[in-house]
This record gives C-alpha cells, sequence and structure tokens, in this order.
C-alpha cells in the first residue's frame, strides 16, 4: 500500500486546511492523513467533519463521499538545548474520497 500524503494542521484558519483536503483530492489522492499536534488537535478534528459532512462552498469541491478512517493517538518527545525534554500529543486522522469530485461547469 502505498503512502497517505499529509496534511498537517497548524494555526491557519480551517478554510486553509479544508481547501489543501480539496486541492490533494482534485489531484487525484483520495487517501490522505491529517497530522496536528498538541493544541491544534481540535482544528484537525473539525478539519475532518467538515471534509466528512462536505459542509460549506470550499468543501462541496470533495469526492461525494469523504469517510475518516483509523483515528490514532500517539505522543512525541521534542528535545531542545538547554531546556526540558517535552511530550507533546499527536493525532493523526486518515481520509478516504469515494466517488466523482463535482466539476466546476455543475
Amino acid at each position: 500500500m502505498a503512502e497517505r500524503r499529509s496534511i498537517f494542521i497548524g494555526k491557519k484558519p480551517l478554510h486553509a486546511y479544508v481547501r489543501a483536503v480539496v486541492m490533494a483530492m482534485e489531484e487525484g489522492e483520495r487517501e490522505l492523513q491529517l497530522v496536528a499536534r498538541g493544541a491544534t488537535i481540535g482544528r484537525a478534528v473539525d478539519v475532518a467533519e467538515i471534509c466528512r459532512r462536505r459542509n460549506g462552498i470550499i468543501a462541496q469541491g470533495l469526492p461525494e463521499t469523504v469517510n475518516i478512517g483509523e483515528i490514532q493517538c500517539s505522543s512525541e518527545v521534542f528535545t531542545q538545548e538547554g531546556q526540558k525534554d517535552r511530550t507533546v500529543s499527536v493525532l493523526t486522522i486518515e481520509l478516504d474520497g469515494i466517488g466523482e469530485v463535482p466539476s466546476e461547469e455543475e
């Protein structure tokens, strides 16, 4: 199985990440994963739900069905020189696009 394309969730507005998912799926990549660390985990869940429900104008460009696949929860330890090690939670959400992407002419 090929490696899923990863979209890393940061502090940009939600629509920026939804648009990234739409663009990837328009390019033919129907198996993606959202990766979020720490405080951005809630934003990743929101992006996944917007895509699954196809909410909003931007999300209308997604395939007919977007399924949320496996969700993985883990943690990473960050080491910075001169500072105490920090453990950060990581959430990975798999998205699978099924069906045709609507054409822009509709």
